[in-house]
């Protein structure tokens, strides 16, 4: 087993929780006393995390907790792993921005991920992450992005495009409180080291996965302007106060330098997407170094996950 069923979790802010599982968050929202009863779960965690998913919920929410939605930052594999088992416990609505939609009901795939990036070893990895869509159908909703959701009527859904085409993050007027996904981590991703230990550092989106650069630019000054006091991002541990709001102040005036890769498939030309899913990808351009050292972090990689965490 990669991790043991668990009910650990952590508190973001009031009514706000998460867990870790792995190299990765999820996060569960409940409506306030005045607002329609219920609790939502945003994303799905890692493939063969269901279980300890659903732990968490009833450590929270008591026995047999369900969602009243399940709602998708973006639908990379490690923010959907466990989304089609969550599923059979919990027959509930799935909310993803219209642009996300086509990899959640098998249509389109996403633009391949650019290991060339270096940075660590997550890079290299991010070759073995899943390709292929899920198709969960009969669940999807698509969210309206000028009325928000309703079963979480509170929160603003912001669509954070750049690390995917559809990405959206969440916001809560009341006490400034963000869940972004992947539109910027605190963490760097791309190391193992890192993120495997949850070492703080607001960081970009992970690189390896990001095809707009330009647009995750904008995303991250827009989270910016909004001045936040409370972070919960996909990778990492949460941000508060003037740490969180003068790093996320620093990574907006300073993002290429300090977030876009200096070369990769995707630095300079991005992949492109509409309602219909991925329809242009630049293409690869590998070298005999990244072949090389592909060949030899890749071997590392592996042998050292099997040692650490499969018995």
């Amino acid at each position: 087993m990669i991790f043991k069923k668990s009910a650990d979790y952590f508190q973001v802010a009031q009514g706000v929780w998460g867990t870790r599982i792995l190299f990765v968050n999820v996060y569960f929202i409940a409506n306030r006393r005045g607002f329609p009863k219920g609790w939502v779960l945003v994303d799905a965690g890692i493939q063969g995390s269901a279980s300890h998913i659903i732990s968490v919920a009833e450590s929270i929410f008591g026995t047999g907790a369900k969602p009243s939605a399940i709602i998708l930052t973006h639908a990379h594999s490690d923010h959907t792993g466990a989304l089609e088992e969550l599923l059979k416990q919990w027959d509930v609505p799935v909310y993803a921005h219209e642009y996300e939609v086509p990899y959640i009901t098998g249509k389109s795939s996403y633009p391949p991920s650019d290991p060339t990036v270096g940075e660590g070893i997550m890079s290299i990895m991010s070759l073995l992450f899943r390709k292929k869509p899920l198709d969960v159908s009969k669940n999807v909703r698509i969210i309206d992005m000028e009325n928000g959701i309703a079963e979480l009527p509170e929160w603003r859904i912001i669509h954070t495009l750049g690390h995917t085409p559809g990405h959206i993050s969440l916001f809560l007027p009341l006490n400034t409180t963000l869940i972004v996904g992947d539109a910027f981590v605190a963490t760097k991703q791309e190391s193992a080291i890192y993120s495997i230990s949850n070492i703080k550092r607001i960081s970009g989106p992970p690189r390896y996965m990001t095809t707009d650069w330009v647009a995750a630019e904008a995303s991250v000054k827009i989270l910016s302007s909004m001045e936040p006091r409370i972070a919960g991002t996909g990778h990492g541990p949460v941000l508060r106060g003037r740490e969180l709001q003068e790093g996320l102040r620093n990574l907006a005036e300073n993002f290429v330098e300090l977030a876009v890769p200096a070369g990769g498939r995707y630095a300079e030309t991005p992949a492109e997407a509409d309602e219909t899913g991925t329809y242009y990808v630049p293409p690869f351009r590998s070298t005999t170094k990244f072949k090389a050292v592909a060949g030899l972090a890749g071997a590392l990689a592996g042998f050292a996950i099997i040692k650490a965490f499969v018995k």
